[in-house]
């Protein structure tokens, strides 16, 4: 269940992923957040900075920097992430994730669940909305981003 902070949180994501699409980029984006205030906020860059690894998650993370422990941390993402993040996820025990978005892109939620990750689905109509827009736009970007 999405509460207040969740939902600013979460709509601070999905302006990460719009930023990133008017950038020409994946429009992904992602917030870690303590005790419901901003740690960092990031969104995918492989187009704008040529790195494969920069996804939406790996971004905020990396802007973080390094934190003695994630075990209070909450992850927001506006698409569900990819193994590689869902992975980073579990290596940091960051102990829950709230996804915008499983409608266009899911299937790690059952992994992260599975290691003691709480997800959260929020299913938000922007972040679907956005990512329907951009698969239908640029395909071509979104196969390579999902890696296919």
């Amino acid at each position: 269940m999405l509460n207040e902070t969740d939902a600013q949180m979460l709509r601070i994501a999905y302006e990460e992923a719009k930023a990133g699409f008017d950038e020409g980029g994946c429009p992904i984006g992602s917030v870690l957040a303590r005790a419901g205030q901003v740690v960092a906020q990031g969104r995918n860059q492989r187009v704008q900075k040529g790195d494969p690894i920069a996804h939406g998650e790996m971004d905020a993370l990396r802007k973080a920097g390094r934190q003695k422990s994630y075990r209070d941390t909450v992850l927001y993402t506006s698409l569900s992430p990819c193994m590689m993040c869902a992975g980073t996820i579990v290596q940091f025990g960051i102990p829950r994730v709230v996804i915008g978005d499983t409608v266009n892109f899911g299937g790690n939620e059952e992994f992260l669940r599975q290691r003691g990750v709480e997800v959260i689905l929020a299913e938000d109509p922007d972040c679907i909305a956005l990512m329907r827009r951009f698969i239908d736009e640029k395909p071509e970007l979104w196969a390579e981003d999902i890696a296919e």
